[in-house]
């Protein structure tokens, strides 16, 4: 074995040498260097991240309402899949679009749809407790047809923000 070791000593060239004058200095400059910034955008990521979060509070939202309107009114099941199933395409298609130009729009447009949750949900509530239930599930239904509106409203302006000149020629041929 001290042969190995010696053998090695011999055959490898180590460097022996002293460092050129101002190493410690050059050295001590690059520890003080700032660091560079990482190329990966965490903050968009967080912002992804925290719609994607804000997204599944409102579906989930959304799937117990449903729970409730069935149990309430039995006979508006389908009615309320319906509508369920295209708002839920509707948002699909929206998040396509969704970019940081169109952030705004969206979240403008969710804001909304939220209101007319809570709307909703009082709704539900008086439904409940109200006579005339026949008044109340048509302002439910009501409700579904606001939602659905500004969906649909707001894939319009996507779509225009997306391409304008298509929009202007697939309204001209309509005319």
């Amino acid at each position: 074995m001290a042969n190995d070791l010696e053998s090695f000593f011999k055959t490898n060239d180590f460097d022996i040498h002293e460092p050129h004058s101002g190493h410690l200095e050059r050295f001590k400059r690059k520890l003080n260097l700032p660091k560079k910034k990482s190329p990966f955008p965490w903050q968009w990521l967080s912002i992804a991240a925290s719609v994607i979060l804000v997204l599944g509070f409102y579906l989930g939202q959304m799937q117990r309402t449903n729970i409730s309107l069935t149990e309430i009114a039995p006979n508006m099941a389908e009615t309320e899949s319906f509508f369920m199933t295209t708002i839920k395409q509707e948002l699909k298609e929206i998040e396509k679009h969704r970019n940081i130009e169109t952030e705004t729009l969206i979240e403008d447009a969710l804001d909304e749809i939220e209101e007319l949750e809570e709307q909703y949900q009082t709704f539900i509530k008086e439904l409940s407790k109200n006579n005339n239930k026949k008044l109340m599930i048509q302002n439910l239904i009501n409700n579904y047809q606001q939602r659905l509106t500004v969906l649909e409203n707001l894939l319009t302006k996507l779509e225009y923000q997306r391409n304008p000149t298509k929009f202007e020629l697939k309204y001209d041929e309509i005319i």
